[in-house]
């Protein structure tokens, strides 16, 4: 699994930072054709060559040249297509600088505009002549030195904003960002019910909820009636009794699907739950 930005490397992407945030990679490398990846920030995608599919939990897009996506952070299954001309410029959105540009702008957003949009996580766009000009200023950068290359940088996160607003015929993404910069909470049961197989930490998982990890665990407390971490455990071992009696994966294979890096050490958890070992039910 790919977790972007953190593990952008100089041999995968070339990357300009504002300060010590990501604000974006270029990508002309080629991934195996299926992989997974988590954003652990807000992105857009700008398609430069070639075509990639994306999937989230309840969305799969395919893109191409001068297709944009906008996508919320969370975990993605993303397949290339066979044409390795893929390339592609990805923006990252720190919150910080959301909120500098809504408190700038106020009067580009509604309220009463502001959703929870976790169910559709990933917003496709297409750009246009103006879009592609401000793309095009960006590459220079790359290799510029100048020392006041962070505020310019500033200045271009702001250009972004304005150029992807302008294409958000649908006033979607008005409503993506404000959500954003308001803290709007994710319903915890669409949130765990998507997430649960996916190997995130309690930290990823209360952040995607838009929460403080205290505050994750206070309201999951409050809804679920247990902790995450038993709720994660039990949700896991039922998904897995239900593929050992539905499918003809092997105990390996589906121990490694639920999450589990000790084949033992699942062994002895569904055991303890349901009174026998996995080859018994399988």
């Amino acid at each position: 699994m790919l977790r972007v930005p953190s593990h952008i490397s100089s041999q995968e992407f070339e990357s300009l930072k504002i300060q010590d945030m990501t604000f974006v990679a270029y990508r002309n490398e080629v991934y195996p054709s299926r992989y997974e990846v988590f954003f652990e920030e807000h992105a857009v995608i700008v398609v430069l060559e070639g075509e990639k599919k994306f999937s989230s939990p309840t969305q799969e897009v395919y893109v191409e040249k001068g297709d944009i996506l906008f996508i919320q952070r969370g975990f993605y299954l993303m397949s290339e297509s066979i044409n390795e001309s893929y390339k592609s410029l990805v923006f990252f959105f720190d919150e910080k600088l959301l909120r500098e540009f809504v408190n700038l702008h106020p009067e580009l957003f509604n309220p009463d505009e502001a959703t929870n949009t976790l169910e559709n996580p990933i917003l496709p766009l297409k750009s246009d002549e103006n879009f592609e000009k401000f793309i095009q200023s960006v590459f220079p950068y790359f290799k510029s030195r100048t020392e006041l290359k962070n505020h310019f940088l500033r200045l271009k996160f702001q250009e972004l904003l304005l150029h992807l607003l302008e294409l958000d015929k649908s006033r979607q993404l008005r409503a993506n960002l404000y959500s954003l910069y308001i803290g709007e909470k994710v319903d915890l049961s669409f949130l765990m019910n998507s997430y649960y197989l996916k190997p995130l930490t309690l930290n990823e998982l209360a952040r995607l909820s838009g929460r403080s990890l205290s505050a994750f665990k206070r309201d999951f407390q409050e809804e679920f009636k247990t902790s995450p971490a038993l709720w994660l455990k039990n949700k896991r071992l039922d998904y897995a009794d239900f593929l050992l009696r539905n499918n003809t994966k092997n105990v390996t294979e589906i121990s490694t699907e639920i999450g589990y890096e000790s084949v033992s050490h699942f062994i002895k958890m569904y055991k303890e739950k349901f009174g026998v070992t996995p080859k018994k039910h399988g």
